[in-house]
């Protein structure tokens, strides 16, 4: 089955990763023209296989409206190119990303796959409903905030419940130390804030936090590491603070206790603290003190934290998309 795959953030990359190695060699990417993004593609040799990629530019910002239609334009060039030198596309698998599948629709490509965990991306949802076929939103989707989008899918398109969060579809879990180092080590991950919604969810980490501790930085477009190999780093550190609700799930998935400095809200958050992840919120309405007091003792709970058990979300959303699975 002959698919385009959309890289629109460096998590969808890596969720993707495995499906994408079972497809075919005429499969396309399209792939947001963002620093981490291309970090994983240029170090992708033995990881994803080589593929005709489209690279195109993130629509934020000043002058988004015209980068938006500018990127509508590149795909279906370029897609229809590359039909005119193969088969014709059956699938498209995006994943909060509904430009291209706009497009994918006056293409006639059949199968158009919308997937998404974040509540308040109100915009994607609307220009994704009237182009998807297929819709995948997990199963703790906090339909408080998403003004009805959920409703709405249902009514129109084939709607995909996952069991999980898109962390466990690409994750696995991870040792980790369950000594605290003196002093600590702590991953800190701050965003450039330039997203859609950082605006309105993005806090400045206290001064106070940073205070006393070893601190690995791992800023959003400046991390230097190896970059296939980032949730493994998080794992091997005492804990997280982040400005970045992804990384947050992403640690505290594999166990680590986690600060997350946002006012954002989403269905996973919730469930992440519901089942009972060391996962610690920081917002504009927290007693810093408070918080800071909580997540400092949570680092010494580490060795007798028991996770809850890890969904088949993997297998689940392979069975979805109509893709085998190839780790």
């Amino acid at each position: 089955m002959r698919t385009c795959w959309v890289f629109d953030h460096p998590a969808h990359v890596r969720l993707l990763a495995p499906f994408l190695r079972s497809g075919t060699a005429s499969d396309v990417i399209i792939a947001t023209n963002r620093h981490e993004v291309r970090q994983l593609m240029k170090s992708s040799e033995g990881v994803l296989p080589r593929r005709q990629t489209i690279w195109v530019e993130r629509p934020v910002g000043k002058g988004r409206y015209r980068i938006a239609w500018n990127r509508m334009r590149t795909v279906r060039r370029e897609l229809k190119s590359a039909e005119k030198s193969g088969n014709r596309f059956e699938r498209i698998v995006a994943i909060g990303a509904s430009l291209e599948l706009r497009v994918a629709k006056k293409l006639g490509i059949k199968n158009r796959w919308y997937i998404s965990d974040t509540e308040v991306n109100h915009i994607a949802h609307k220009l994704a409903r009237n182009a998807c076929t297929d819709a995948i939103f997990p199963t703790h989707w906090d339909e408080s905030i998403d003004e009805g989008w959920l409703k709405k899918f249902s009514q129109k398109v084939n709607l995909h419940r996952l069991n999980g969060l898109h962390g466990h579809v690409h994750l696995r879990p991870q040792l980790r130390p369950v000594q605290v180092q003196d002093p600590p080590s702590f991953v800190v991950r701050r965003l450039q804030g330039d997203g859609i919604h950082d605006s309105d969810e993005v806090l400045e980490i206290p001064s106070q936090i940073l205070e006393g501790i070893e601190i690995t930085y791992a800023d959003e477009s400046k991390y230097g590491g190896d970059p296939w190999q980032f949730t493994t780093m998080l794992s091997q550190h005492n804990a997280v603070i982040t400005q970045s609700v992804t990384v947050a799930s992403e640690a505290v998935l594999m166990g680590v206790p986690t600060l997350l400095v946002s006012d954002a809200k989403r269905g996973f958050l919730n469930r992440l603290e519901f089942e009972g992840y060391p996962l610690f919120r920081l917002t504009s309405k927290s007693d810093v003190e408070e918080i800071q007091a909580q997540f400092l003792a949570g680092l010494f709970l580490t060795e007798a934290l028991e996770l809850p058990e890890w969904p088949d979300a993997q297998q689940q959303f392979a069975e979805f998309i109509g893709s085998e699975l190839i780790d």
